[in-house]
């Protein structure tokens, strides 16, 4: 069970997400509030290349405005598909 900071207490985000956000200097859900979830992507995409898809970018944005991220509204997954990685 995560810790009540971690990222992973956030939905969309497990375990293996918590391990590689720590990796980049991100180990608190006040870290990545403070990032953003585009920084955040951008972050694990310099540091794993193309293992993070854009579903992780989805996955962080929902983390961070507590939804499922195949429930995005069209209008932010629009601003997200645009970001280069």
């Amino acid at each position: 069970m995560p810790t009540p900071d971690a990222p992973s207490s956030l939905r969309n985000l497990g375990p293996r997400m918590d391990q590689m956000l720590r990796e980049v200097g991100i180990d608190t859900v006040a870290d990545l509030r403070a990032l953003g979830a585009e920084e955040a992507w951008h972050r694990l995409r310099f540091r794993f290349g193309r293992r993070v898809t854009r579903v992780a970018l989805y996955a962080l944005d929902g983390a961070l405005t507590d939804r499922d991220w195949r429930y995005l509204p069209e209008d932010r997954l629009a601003i997200l598909k645009t970001l280069k990685g």
